[in-house]
């Protein structure tokens, strides 16, 4: 939320956009933190020209270095690290990363914080982009979830990058979202996959990267893994989805639920 607040000042546009995907809903917060697909699922739109202020360079982020905080509960935040020009070269670009330039965010933040460019997703199903939009993925049965967008500017944009910020939220995610589009597609079939005869037969690969990521203590910020492509944060999220489920009450959950891991993860 301090990436939020820490871009200044900020106020919520009218609307709340709704809609209805024939997917799992654990399916599209898996997603959040999937940096493998982008490349592939996305390429046609980044061939389209869109997101159109990175569209010469998109591909390359979604193999860039990463960071991982997994937080109390099943909160993670995961994804690319900062280190590029932040101003960009679009009219939108300072909207979303000149921020991080400030002192007073850097202080806020810490070190760790400020490099994280990843998208947190609050657990369950409350995920917090970084083009300052929040989005809730809400069950509807196992096959059918319906999402809620809401979308934030900041205060004091020209009129250039204002346009540009209400644009970016109608058309990157949402209902008319070009990455959205596509991803809806991944969870969809994917549900459907899961259902099938063959794959029930067989339990689902989780192990990307698994014991390879080095939990990095340091005073100055949270505990953070600094790595490529991975799946902690997933498997963080299904993980503390078990032991929600199988909790009989609050108090069994905060006695019995897994602290942030240490060492290897």
């Amino acid at each position: 939320l301090d990436m939020l607040a820490e871009r200044g000042g900020i106020h919520v546009l009218p609307g709340i956009q709704k809609y209805v995907i024939p997917c799992n809903w654990k399916l599209a917060v898996d997603n959040v933190w999937d940096w493998y697909h982008g490349g592939v699922t996305h390429f046609s739109s980044m061939l389209a020209g869109w997101p159109r202020e990175t569209s010469g360079t998109a591909v390359s982020r979604f193999a860039q270095q990463q960071v991982v905080v997994l937080g109390e509960y099943g909160h993670a935040i995961s994804g690319p690290a900062t280190g590029q020009n932040p101003s960009g070269s679009a009219p939108g670009a300072n909207f979303r990363e000149i921020w991080r330039e400030r002192p007073e965010a850097k202080a806020a933040l810490g070190p760790v914080g400020i490099k994280a460019s990843g998208h947190p997703n609050i657990f369950p199903n409350m995920w917090i982009t970084q083009g300052a939009q929040i989005s809730l993925r809400l069950p509807k049965g196992p096959s059918r979830t319906e999402i809620w967008w809401f979308s934030m500017q900041q205060d004091g944009l020209s009129p250039d990058a204002a346009r540009f910020s209400r644009t970016f939220s109608v058309h990157m995610f949402g209902p008319a979202g070009m990455f959205e589009q596509e991803d809806g597609e991944n969870w969809a079939l994917s549900t459907q996959g899961a259902a099938g005869t063959v794959s029930q037969r067989y339990p689902i690969n989780f192990s990307m990267g698994l014991g390879r990521g080095e939990l990095q203590e340091e005073e100055s910020g949270p505990a953070h893994i600094e790595t490529r492509f991975n799946e902690h944060a997933q498997l963080w999220h299904y993980r503390a989805w078990a032991e929600w489920m199988a909790a009989g009450d609050w108090q069994h959950l905060r006695e019995n639920h897994s602290q942030v891991p240490e060492g290897r993860v």
